[in-house]
């Protein structure tokens, strides 16, 4: 129905067909003014619009108001009547605007429609169906495991902002997070997209959703919902013993002897217990300093399963593409491709080395070329007394016994045949009594300062109180012996 509005009395509707038109309402302004001496009286002159003109009433005395040729709108509010082309603008303009916001809608849910499918594509062609399954098999791994969504990492990284990035590497870098259940992790996320890579990451999520043991890592999780899978661990907060032997004194922090001998000892019970007490016998494959964590409180914590191997109990090696971290490589596992528990030992050694001489692993000598720390170890050796060889800090903290043996250990770890190297349980074995004894010997000294401070108690019963710690800590020390070949 078309409807046209015409003045007509004020106050009194009047509809009446006109010719065009179904309904027609009239009105008028005043019944006996008209527009010349209407327009005289400015108060009430009621065609207040600019471009709005006055004409008088045929079908009813009085007059009306209307906007000019070219104009519409309302004649009687200021600034009522516009032009056709800004009102057809603003009609326009809305409408394109509209339909902007429709397209925008259309193509963020297409956007988020083709993300969903490219993860779900993401996470099959990452076995993450099977991951599944391994994890639900096991009760140990599906309460430790859990596998995220990635706008639930993003959320936690807030979309992995580079605030939050905790180290680089030449794979990928590592992200702190926190989750919605404000649990504090780091973020494993990878640059590199090629298979093997793709591969590995599911091998260490494998490897450490099977392993439970407080000197390895926690695996808190994974997402496969990424080209290249992103693995989430228990943020380790004190980075890695490679930054804090290397940093230098910028660092703040020297690490004493004391905790040197603790964090081998740790690390080497977690390897042995990879290599030996574990469902299944995992080889590292990757030892090195920048691979121990360090937590809040200084403990070890064994990390990077990416290039890891499990291997059967009854298989002595197994034949692999050579891979581990110049200065740190077995030279036999790099001659045959054999990789054997014994390759992880060498990798010891050289970690051995570098806490006794406070070296990297490959460092500028004095020639200003590169030298292998094991290669310049082994040399010295032959050459001058090993109180020489290691750094300062060690000689004015440590015993001549305990660097002897560690230099010992460190030396036999490092024999070229692998068969000549001693196993990770005799390497864990010796650190562990070379730590409980300095511990004793700690111990024994600060009861020594008590009793010349005064108790003299032991002295009166006519039991030397030095013999007794000695023989109390040589029965600790045989105690000892005797539980370490107890599986972990």
């Amino acid at each position: 129905m078309q409807l046209k509005f015409v003045p007509v009395k004020e106050g009194q509707l009047v509809q009446r067909q006109i010719a065009g038109f179904d309904s027609v309402m009239y009105w008028n302004i005043n019944d006996i003014q008209t527009c010349a001496n209407a327009s005289a009286d400015e108060a009430n002159y009621a065609c207040v619009s600019d471009h709005s003109s006055c004409f008088d009433t045929s079908y009813l005395p009085g007059y009306a108001c209307a906007c000019d040729h070219g104009y519409m709108g309302n004649p009687y509010v200021l600034a009522g009547c516009s032009r056709y082309d800004i009102a057809i603008g603003l009609g326009v303009g809305f409408g394109l605007l509209l339909l902007g916001l429709s397209a925008m809608f259309i193509r963020r849910r297409w956007r988020r429609d083709i993300q969903k499918k490219l993860r779900r594509k993401c996470f099959a062609k990452n076995h993450g169906l099977l991951l599944e399954q391994l994890i639900s098999s096991s009760e140990d791994a599906s309460e430790r495991t859990k596998i995220f969504t990635l706008e639930e990492l993003e959320q936690a990284t807030n979309n992995f902002d580079h605030t939050r990035i905790l180290g680089r590497g030449g794979h990928g870098m590592v992200y702190k997070g926190i989750l919605s259940d404000q649990h504090v992790v780091a973020i494993k996320k990878s640059k590199v997209i090629e298979q093997v890579e793709i591969e590995q990451f599911i091998n260490e999520v494998v490897i450490l959703s099977q392993i439970n043991h407080r000197n390895v890592v926690k695996l808190y999780g994974c997402c496969l919902e990424t080209e290249v899978p992103l693995l989430v661990y228990d943020f380790v907060p004190n980075g890695s013993l490679f930054e804090i032997l290397h940093s230098g004194p910028s660092n703040g922090f020297t690490l004493s002897w004391d905790g040197c001998l603790r964090i081998a000892a740790q690390a080497a019970g977690a390897l042995y217990y990879l290599h030996s007490a574990a469902s299944i016998s995992v080889f590292h494959r990757d030892v090195k300093s920048s691979n121990i964590l360090l937590d809040a409180n200084y403990t070890a914590k064994v990390a990077d399963f990416g290039a890891s191997r499990l291997v059967h109990i009854d298989q002595t090696h197994v034949t692999t593409h050579v891979q581990g971290t110049f200065g740190y490589l077995d030279p036999e596992y790099f001659r045959t491709g054999h990789l054997t528990e014994k390759s992880d030992v060498y990798s010891f050694g050289v970690m051995l080395l570098e806490l006794l001489l406070r070296r990297k692993p490959v460092f500028t000598g004095e020639s200003g070329l590169a030298q292998s720390l094991s290669c310049y170890f082994l040399a010295e050796m032959q050459k001058r007394p090993i109180r020489e060889i290691v750094a300062a800090q060690v000689r004015e903290e440590a015993t001549e016994e305990e660097i002897f043996s560690v230099a010992s250990l460190a030396e036999k770890c490092l024999r070229i045949e692998g068969e000549e190297r001693p196993t990770m349980k005799e390497v864990d074995m010796s650190l562990q009594v070379l730590h409980k004894k300095r511990s004793m010997s700690s111990h024994v000294t600060r009861e020594n300062g008590i009793a010349e401070a005064g108790v003299s108690s032991h002295s009166a019963n006519g039991v030397d109180p030095v013999t007794a710690n000695n023989q109390r800590c040589y029965s600790l020390e045989r105690e000892f012996i005797s539980s370490a070949s107890l599986p972990r």
